[in-house]
């Protein structure tokens, strides 16, 4: 095994739960979207539906609780307390990287969770420069492992690049993930980690076959910030990318320009149900959280799935204001953008 692979894990739990690590300065952008409120919404609250399909499966929130951990013992337990929630409330889950199980085949119980949640839809966890190395076996083997209904590639140059010995080759990522979307017989979700998706980069990720993106944008947790208080970065040039990537709500816009029809996972610094709302207005198809229901879990099962209702709850709030009874009318919502985004959107020549 890979020395510090099961130690870094703890780590990130550790400092992820104890230390500030979010964007200093930059937000998610999306305070610069408003959605235009209707005075004559025509509908009861009690009527809105937030049922949603992703990758064929039905889910009863468009909510999924983001890939955060697993690989150590202490992993499992928030693994655990999390599925059940999300058997619970029948919300979407992702698991940590899987590379350390991969690496130590004992560490594979801190990531199964269909004994919590045999329904739900779960992904699994591999970055992409360990494509290379494992290629479409190890990733069948790890999704297998879990009992996985899709598999999340994760893209995060900006945590490798400010680690003193990171992986910074990523020449020929494109090419191993078109492998590993032609190969593995499961869906294959894009998963940014917090710098957010390029209209660039998902024209590439599209290309390569990829049945979804998740675009992990800026203005939330910051890796390199935890690389930072772990110790493991050069602190006095990585300082400067703690902030590092393309906020939330502009990388929606900037995904959903390169194709009209990938299904989004807009993640990356969202915080309660308007917000949600406002990204599934933008483009996304259902957002993805994972410090809410991280902190949520020290509290067990129910805080997680009180936490969840009350996402939902801001979803449909949001909905009843705008006068949309599903999923399908709420992305049809009038929205305005303005300031930072609506200079980026112009700048960069993303149309709605």
């Amino acid at each position: 095994m890979t020395p510090g692979t099961s130690d870094r894990k703890l780590d990130h739990i550790r400092i992820v739960s104890k230390e500030d690590v979010q964007a200093k300065q930059k937000t998610t952008w999306v305070e610069y979207v408003e959605l235009v409120h209707q005075s004559i919404p025509e509908l009861n609250k009690k009527g809105i539906s937030l049922e949603t399909k992703f990758l064929g499966h039905k889910l009863n929130y468009p909510i999924l609780i983001s890939g955060m951990t697993g690989g150590h013992p202490e992993a499992q337990k928030i693994n655990e307390t999390l599925a059940a929630a999300a058997e619970k409330t029948g919300v979407a889950m992702g698991v940590g990287s899987q590379r350390a199980m991969l690496e130590n085949p004992s560490l594979t119980e801190t990531y199964q969770v269909r004994k919590q949640a045999p329904h739900i839809l779960l992904l699994g966890n591999l970055g992409i420069p360990q494509l290379e190395k494992y290629g479409p076996q190890g990733v069948e083997k790890a999704a297998k492992s879990i009992g996985a209904n899709a598999f999340a590639i994760h893209l995060n140059n900006l945590q490798e690049v400010v680690q003193r010995e990171g992986d910074v080759d990523a020449a020929g990522y494109e090419k191993a993930l078109a492998k590993i979307c032609k190969s593995v017989k499961l869906p294959i979700v894009a998963k940014e980690t917090g710098a957010g998706i390029s209209r660039e980069a998902a024209k590439s990720l599209i290309k390569s076959g990829v049945s979804g993106i998740d675009i992990g944008g800026a203005g939330g947790t910051s890796w390199s910030a935890v690389e930072i208080l772990r110790g493991r970065a050069n602190k006095e040039s990585s300082l400067a990318f703690w902030d590092w990537g393309i906020p939330t709500a502009a990388s929606i816009l900037e995904v959903r320009s390169a194709s009209k029809t990938i299904p989004i996972i807009a993640s990356g610094g969202l915080r309660n149900g308007l917000e949600a709302a406002k990204c599934i207005a933008l483009g996304a198809d259902m957002v993805g959280m994972a410090y809410p229901f991280f902190k949520a879990a020290e509290n067990g099962v129910d805080a997680v799935v009180s936490t969840i209702k009350e996402i939902g709850d801001g979803i449909k709030n949001a909905m009843f204001l705008t006068g949309a009874k599903s999923m399908a009318e709420l992305k049809k919502s009038e929205y305005v953008i303005y300031g930072r985004l609506l200079d980026w959107a112009s700048w960069r020549g993303l149309k709605k």
